[in-house]
This record gives structure tokens, C-alpha cells and sequence, in this order.
């Protein structure tokens, strides 16, 4: 496959070739601390010269190999917005990769999303079958775009690239074919309105890179750490855990949220739903407290403020929840929270020791399903 550069203007946007004037911009454009982080190939720090190299070199052998290197210009004022193309081009699959990269004074205006569309269609309209698109687990801001632009999340390529540091990274795989729609494409788990749900006693929000202190804390305090399946939560495991999360809620697996206190702001606890069964309807629900925060019914807020959430919002049927036999306290919030004992089930989950610990289950249905 060959592509013959062109100007492709798209609303907002203008995408030609890279010219000399623009050896100005790639500097302070690509000196950006988030490009730095998330473009590994690209010089850090990129001088003058690596962007001299690039207008003159660097974008007309991406197209002499088969791939595109488009400028993302404002149309008005030809002021450089980003870059964006193709490239490891193969023809057998009539496939290439898209990439993007947005300049910090224009990101926020949906720069991103319309280039990729623009450059997608562009290439449809000269056979290309099947586009990928390729992001670390910690960049949602680009899978945002993916998805934005149509692109449905196909899986993850397991230590399939490398950091500055050469720490090896999954990459998630996007992909849109030439007969879907442009998007936005459909997510299983949608953004909770203005980023939180709340009744005014609490709020839950998305869990974050910043809270990995508060999120530690709470994981290592021993009566939640007794209740954790899994490894023991490290620095290491919360500081992934909270740079990725928005990264499960964009996958549609899991929704994790901090529990904050509405009068002060405080992290109060966290809670997550974990949707791995839709086609069945049923979520998961977990959770767990701050000491200073128990006993003023935050957790039952938080649990039926986050299962209304799913029913309404997401089409879950059944929300459920599994509590030790020792915890009778979480047991008592789920009632509370209109939740009922539904099976016990025996040596159902592993243990620290090594032995097997009994589940009792309860579950809610949702108020929207077989109505009276």
C-alpha cells in the first residue's frame, strides 16, 4: 500500500505535511512531560535539531515506507495543534497503526478524536481494511480517544512495548474496521455524570493516581487487609492499581471509586463494581472503610449509591456481594443497603494460610427488571 500526501481539512482541524516553519512548534510541543512519557520513540529532550530531522527526513520516509506523517494545524491561523499517521503498514491484512500525539496549548477541544477520524477515513478511502490503535494501560487520555473515534477495545498485548527506563508495558489494542461506524463507541461502564455520584452525604468518584497513599493506607490496615482475596496491596501493587483504573473503567471490567466524605473532602474509603459477566447481568460489589468513617453509614450509602448506579445506568440485573462468615458488619450494611442473604457458599475463596474460607452471598436485583 502507498499513500500520496495531501491536505485534509476536517472541521477544526487542517492535516498536511510537515513544512520548515514548523521546526519552531516540535520543540515545545514535544518537550511536553506527558509525550515525553507516553511516546517512548520520540527523541526526550527533543531539540531543534530532532525536529529539523523529522520535517525534512523523518515524515517523508514514513511515506515513502507505505505509512502517512500528517500536521495537525489550526485551518485559520496554521498554528501546529499535533501530529498524527500510519505506519507498520501490511498489505496482506490491508492494516496499518494510527498514531497521535497533541500539543499541550490545544488538548481539551477534541483535537485528538477529529484527526483520528479524519486520518481513519482518509484511509478507508484508499483500501485500508482494518486500522490499529495501540495504548499503555496508564494513558486513558489516548484510549479515550480511541474509543471516542470509534475504535473497539480488542485486547491487550501483554509486555509488548518498553518504558524510557526499559520496563516492559502492555499495550491495549484498538481497532475500528472500514464498515464501523466513526463513533463514539459503546462502553460498557459510562462516566458517572460530572465525574461523581452523590447524595449529600458522600461521594464516589473514580479512583486516581493521586489517592495511591490514601488507597495503601487503607489496604494495609489489618482488618481490610484480612478481608483482601489476593496478593498482599505493596506500594507497587496500589501505585498500579491507581494509575490503571481508569483504564479498568474504560475496558468495561471493573469500576473503581473512592468513597469521599461530601462535608470535607476526605477520603473516606473505596468501593468497586466489578462487571464481568454481561451477558448474564451480574455485577460484584466490594468495599471497605476508614476506621474514623465507620458507624455513620457511609458504606450503605456507598453501596446503594453505586448499585442504583449499575442498574440505571449500566443495565445490571443483579449486584452481589460475598461476605466472610466472621464479618458481620458488612453483612449488616448490606441489608441495610436492600440487599438479601441469597447462598453460602463452602471453601469458596482462598485464604492467606492457605485454606479455604466459606462465602456467604447476597445479592440485589434490580428494581427495573420484571416490575410488579
Amino acid at each position: 500500500m502507498t499513500f500520496t500526501p495531501r491536505v485534509i481539512d476536517s472541521g477544526k482541524i487542517r492535516l498536511r505535511q510537515w513544512q520548515l516553519p514548523d521546526v519552531d512548534a516540535l520543540p515545545k510541543a514535544c518537550n511536553d512531560p506527558e509525550i515525553a512519557r507516553f511516546l517512548g520513540g520520540m527523541p526526550s529532550p527533543y531539540t531543534e535539531q530532532d525536529a529539523h530531522w523529522w520535517v525534512t527526513a523523518g515524515a517523508p520516509a514514513s511515506w515513502s515506507a507505505g505509512g502517512a506523517a500528517f500536521a495537525i494545524v489550526d485551518p485559520e491561523t496554521d498554528q501546529v495543534l499535533g501530529g498524527t499517521g500510519f505506519g507498520n503498514a501490511n498489505s496482506q491484512r490491508s492494516q496499518v497503526e494510527v498514531g497521535y500525539w497533541v500539543a499541550p496549548w490545544a488538548r481539551g477541544r477534541g483535537v485528538a478524536t477529529t484527526a483520528v477520524n479524519a486520518v481513519a477515513q482518509w484511509a478507508f478511502d484508499h483500501g485500508v481494511a482494518r486500522l490499529e490503535l495501540l495504548a499503555v494501560k496508564e494513558n486513558p487520555a489516548s484510549q479515550r480517544v480511541a474509543l471516542n473515534a470509534g475504535f473497539t477495545r480488542e485486547g491487550v498485548r501483554r509486555d509488548a512495548t518498553a518504558d524510557r527506563q526499559g520496563a516492559r508495558q502492555d499495550l491495549v489494542a484498538f481497532i475500528r474496521l472500514s464498515s464501523d461506524p466513526p463513533g463514539p463507541s459503546k462502553r460498557m461502564l459510562p462516566d458517572f455524570p460530572e465525574g461523581t455520584l452523590s447524595d449529600g452525604v458522600i461521594a464516589l468518584r473514580r479512583l486516581a493516581p493521586a489517592d495511591v497513599d490514601d488507597y495503601l493506607a487503607l489496604s494495609q490496615l489489618p482488618e481490610v487487609a484480612r478481608t483482601h482475596i489476593g496478593e498482599p496491596v505493596t506500594r507497587e501493587l496500589a501505585t498500579s492499581r491507581c494509575d490503571r483504573a481508569e483504564y479498568g473503567w474504560l475496558s468495561g471490567e471493573i469500576a473503581e471509586c473512592v468513597i469521599v466524605d461530601a462535608e470535607s473532602g476526605a477520603f473516606a474509603g473505596d468501593i468497586s463494581l466489578l462487571y464481568r459477566d454481561p451477558f448474564v447481568g451480574q455485577a460484584m460489589l466490594g468495599y471497605s472503610l476508614r476506621p474514623e468513617f465507620r458507624g455513620r453509614g457511609f458504606a450503605t450509602r456507598a453501596v446503594r449509591l453505586l448499585s442504583d448506579w449499575a442498574f440505571e445506568q449500566v443495565g445490571v440485573v443483579r449486584v452481589i456481594a460475598g461476605t466472610f462468615p466472621y464479618n458481620e458488619a458488612s453483612r449488616a450494611v448490606l441489608h441495610r443497603a436492600g440487599f438479601e442473604r441469597e447462598a453460602y457458599f463452602k471453601a469458596a475463596l482462598p485464604g492467606h494460610d492457605g485454606r479455604r474460607i466459606d462465602d456467604i452471598q447476597f445479592v440485589r436485583i434490580s428494581p427495573l427488571v420484571n416490575p410488579s
